[in-house]
């Protein structure tokens, strides 16, 4: 999962989330494993690329980078180098940098550190993140971050689209043999979508996108201004 794959129902204020791009998902039975390493860089789970078995529990530390992105408006984990890269997410080597992080409440960091746990048992499932203070309960700072996250997305965010050549849509995941071994196969990808459209399977959506029908669909970012 990644920021890409969020996107607004319609353009109304209330307007429902939408989850997209289900091009790699399985629907998990109760307890089932997975084990094929594949993903976005930058948003996979350690276990995915210690290529052990895992669960949905990497969609947990997805939601935990993407959090992180949208109070400080930069990932968690970058390099230029794939396997520089892995090499950090692996450790799980990220930090609260200042000043970018001096108006975000502890409770948030807190959300974000059981959230971006490496050990996969140790961390937050769904319901836990939901229950936490920062969600449920008024932890959260009153405070208007707008502003500098947005001008982080954009500075940030537009380097990488340069850098990776994505597609409207968003960066494109892709199988990942190794954690030294892995690539962008965008070219190759995207010509894939030339040819059969998009389609979304399972993905728990009524519709079934044909073509460049996606494109239609604006993507905004809104940081909250509770932090």
């Amino acid at each position: 999962m990644t920021p890409e794959n969020l996107l607004y129902y319609s353009m109304d204020e209330d307007s429902k989330i939408m989850i997209s791009d289900f091009g790699l998902s399985k629907i998990e039975g109760s307890g089932s494993v997975m084990s094929t390493a594949c993903g976005t860089p930058g948003y996979v789970a350690p276990e995915v690329l210690a290529q052990k078995p895992y669960s949905k529990a990497v969609d947990c530390w997805s939601i935990g980078v993407i959090s992180y992105i949208l109070l400080c408006g930069y990932p968690p984990f970058y390099d230029e180098n794939d396997a520089k890269l892995f090499e950090q997410i692996l450790k799980a080597e990220y930090e609260f940098d200042s000043p970018y992080w001096d108006d975000i409440s502890d409770s948030a960091k807190d959300f974000i550190v059981h959230l971006m746990e490496k050990d996969p048992c140790q961390r937050y499932t769904c319901e836990q993140a939901l229950q936490h203070p920062w969600i449920a309960g008024d932890t959260a700072l009153d405070k208007n971050i707008h502003e500098s996250v947005s001008a982080q997305i954009k500075k940030n965010f537009a380097k990488s689209k340069l850098q990776l050549g994505t597609s409207q849509e968003g960066p494109t995941q892709t199988n990942l043999p190794s954690p030294c071994h892995a690539h962008l196969l965008l070219a190759e990808e995207e010509e894939d979508e030339e040819e059969s459209g998009l389609r979304r399977e399972n993905s728990g959506c009524s519709e079934v996108s044909e073509g460049n029908d996606l494109q239609n669909c604006t993507y905004h970012v809104h940081p909250t201004s509770r932090v």
